[in-house]
């Protein structure tokens, strides 16, 4: 991948340009879809985006030494790596990538949650360090399944490249392949933080969580990072099921319709289910979904030593 492509996926397509409007109808299509089956009218259009700016022309609580330094830092990083990991989904044929780059992307998508755990304890607020705790407990664990559900598609697949990771659904990839997507598409829930894994942000317990002390351009800044998370998040499930197609634009627009059917699956599950507690959550992962995802990798690694 050259310099200009590079900087075209990060600013452009599927980067900055296409994913901050996306951000925003993606939060828009969750809480209004939530809305409407609770019998509720829902948010307008466009309140992601008023939200955000109403954000930004508010003041933030003045805060002194280190520890307001880190608090401005962690939601910058969010962002950043959030918008960094929707630049490097393989929306478009022939999109370049580099060996290894789907282990760029995992570390890019889990920064953002140990942004998240980091401000709560640097806040120094008894709900902040609640939800962070709570975040820590619910990333371990959803992240084992996580992570085995990746390494077992990239070794059915004998690569760790995300464009041939996302040309193989066209290939009549192995059920194994699908075994693994099924379970990164499990573990969505808790990483963005929806029912029944909203946890760390359960107002009706800890107001917040991590965000308690955030307000202003901060708190706007964390808002724009959980949408961009919702883009790279479910980019991911669509590139990795998506079939592979020779026109951009026919490959943008499946790519769009499959990351919009995941929000909108993910928004129905949140609003038909009840907030789970920390426990049930943790056996959940451990119990259930990591007997799953521990016969795809098994499974995986030994076809591949036979062959």
């Amino acid at each position: 991948m050259n310099l200009t492509t590079a900087l075209a996926r990060l600013l452009i397509f599927p980067g900055l340009l296409f994913a901050v409007p996306a951000a925003w109808f993606f939060l828009w299509v969750e809480r209004k879809t939530v809305a409407l089956m609770q019998g509720r009218i829902g948010p307008p259009f466009m309140q992601p985006f008023y939200d955000f700016i109403k954000l930004l022309g508010k003041s933030t609580p003045p805060r002194n030494g280190v520890g307001g330094l880190l608090m401005m830092m962690w939601p910058l990083l969010a962002v950043s790596a959030a918008a960094g990991a929707v630049g490097l989904l393989p929306v478009l044929p022939s999109s370049g990538g580099f060996e290894g780059d789907l282990i760029l992307l995992l570390a890019l998508l889990e920064l953002p949650s140990m942004c998240v755990i980091a401000a709560g304890f640097s806040s120094r607020s008894i709900f902040g360090e609640i939800g962070s705790a709570r975040e820590a407990a619910l990333s371990v664990s959803y992240n084992v399944v996580f992570l085995l559900a990746i390494v077992s598609i990239a070794a059915s697949q004998h690569t760790f490249r995300l464009e041939a990771l996302a040309s193989a659904a066209a290939d009549r990839p192995s059920s194994l392949y699908w075994l693994g997507v099924l379970a990164i598409l499990v573990c969505l829930p808790a990483k963005l933080h929806i029912n029944p894994f909203s946890l760390p942000n359960a107002e009706q317990e800890i107001y917040s969580g991590p965000m308690t002390e955030y307000a202003g351009p901060e708190l706007a800044m964390w808002e724009l990072s959980h949408g961009l998370e919702w883009v790279a998040a479910t980019g991911l499930v669509a590139t990795l099921a998506a079939p592979h197609l020779a026109a951009w634009w026919l490959a943008a627009m499946v790519f769009v319709a499959l990351s919009f059917v995941v929000v909108l699956l993910l928004s129905v599950t949140a609003a038909a289910t009840a907030r789970l507690q920390i426990d049930t959550t943790v056996r959940f992962y451990w119990q259930c979904t990591l007997i799953f995802a521990v016969l795809a990798i098994s499974s995986a690694l030994f076809m591949r030593f036979k062959s």
